[in-house]
């Protein structure tokens, strides 16, 4: 929307440059004419008045004798006048004729004038309506925006209240030991602890992640690569939307996630999830009996070994020609990077797309592939109108600066097991 704007800008500029240029022409041309009318008038008026002159009764004796001479003379005199007579009429023809000349190409400026006004009102037109269209979006952008907060809240609040009950019951629990004068074992105290971990965490899900069509929308390209069969496993559940799309297609899956609250989420929904850490839940599974194995924003929380012992045993679980799905941030994007991946501080590493795709291809995955997300666009840096070279050299470093800050902020790995 942006280029869009800066380009009508650009264009109703551009255009009231050539209009304000086209009028100063034509007021030079219309003063230049009316100088030129000017000077042919006072000509000609001054011709006139010497013929006048001339003719006047002053200029020949009413009481002279003619003689032969005198008689030449005076025919001599009159052809001469009417030679000035007849060159004075010439003269008014030839400068009416100029004048023609000059009227027409006044003209021809006007009519350039008045399509050079036309093209300025319609680009100014057009820039008006993108602004205008971009002002209604950027309001309901931002009502959008409002509600999508107001539903993370309103989320959160479900969340709480329902942990607060559960709390409320182990904290009567651990009072009446208390008041027993016994000590609370470990596990109870753990009871405690987690759920309040788990929270934390939930709600900076729910805060930062985005909300769930929106996820939903960047993970469904992936569901191409899930057909039906035994079991497709979505490792790092969260709050289910992957599970959610699998179950409409009609796909069996199951979630594992470590976070309770997480869990407690999807089956709110109905979904098929269970706690557990995600390695021992792959380690659980019998080799060859998974039909697909997904994974989203969940290999960056993993240390290297962790990361190269869960590609291995995945492809140890997956049947013959099924495929894994591994999506994370990506770090050749600066953006990403500090945006994202250094936001949420249980993040351990990066994992750069080229060493993942060597990772499951080392562990004997084939056909391994790339694919890179949306890039975003409104963050990029802007490119010059292409007049010269030197802009075309800035654009092509802008180019190279956009690869670098605003690259796809995620990508995902896939791979087959043959």
């Amino acid at each position: 929307m942006k280029r869009t704007i800066e380009k009508l800008t650009h264009d109703r500029e551009s255009k009231e440059k050539k209009f304000r240029e086209a009028l100063k022409s034509f007021k030079e041309k219309n003063n230049n004419f009316l100088s030129d009318i000017e000077t042919a008038d006072r000509n000609l008026a001054s011709q006139l008045e010497t013929l006048r002159q001339k003719a006047a009764p002053g200029h020949t004796k009413k009481d002279r004798k003619f003689s032969l001479r005198q008689a030449s003379k005076e025919t001599s005199y009159e052809k001469t006048e009417s030679q000035a007579f007849l060159s004075l009429l010439d003269d008014c023809r030839k400068e009416l004729k100029n004048n023609w000349l000059r009227l027409q190409k006044m003209f021809t400026s006007f009519l350039e004038l008045v399509e050079l006004q036309s093209a300025m009102t319609d680009a100014k037109d057009k820039e008006w309506d993108i602004l205008g269209s971009n002002h209604v979006a950027m309001i309901f952008k931002s009502m959008e925006w409002r509600v999508d907060q107001l539903s993370v809240e309103y989320a959160d609040v479900k969340i709480l209240m329902k942990k607060f009950i559960q709390l409320r019951k182990q904290l009567t629990r651990l009072l009446t030991l208390l008041e027993g004068k016994k000590m609370p074992s470990p596990s109870l105290v753990k009871e405690l602890q987690n759920p309040i971990e788990d929270n934390l965490y939930t709600g900076f899900e729910n805060r930062f992640r985005g909300h769930e069509e929106q996820i939903k929308d960047q993970q469904r390209d992936y569901l191409q690569y899930f057909q039906k069969g035994p079991l497709v496993l979505d490792l790092g559940c969260g709050r289910g939307e992957f599970l959610e799309m699998l179950e409409e297609t009609g796909v069996p899956a199951q979630g594992i996630d470590i976070n309770e609250q997480m869990i407690d989420i999807c089956r709110d929904k109905g979904l098929n999830s269970r706690k557990k850490d995600i390695l021992e839940a792959l380690a659980e599974c019998r080799d060859n009996s998974l039909s697909g194995i997904f994974s989203s924003q969940v290999i960056e929380h993993l240390h290297p070994g962790q990361l190269k012992k869960f590609i291995e045993l995945a492809f140890d679980k997956l049947m013959p020609q099924s495929r894994i799905v591994l999506e994370t941030i990506n770090p050749t994007s600066v953006f990403s990077l500090v945006q994202t991946f250094f936001l949420d501080m249980t993040h351990q590493k990066p994992v750069h797309p080229q060493a993942l795709k060597f990772l499951l291809e080392s562990s004997g995955f084939e056909e391994a592939e790339i694919v890179y997300s949306s890039t975003p666009e409104e963050e990029q840096l802007k490119t010059l109108p292409v007049g010269n070279e030197t802009a075309e050299i800035i654009n092509s470093n802008i180019d190279k600066l956009n690869r670098l800050l605003y690259a796809p902020s995620n990508y995902a790995v896939i791979g087959l097991k043959k």
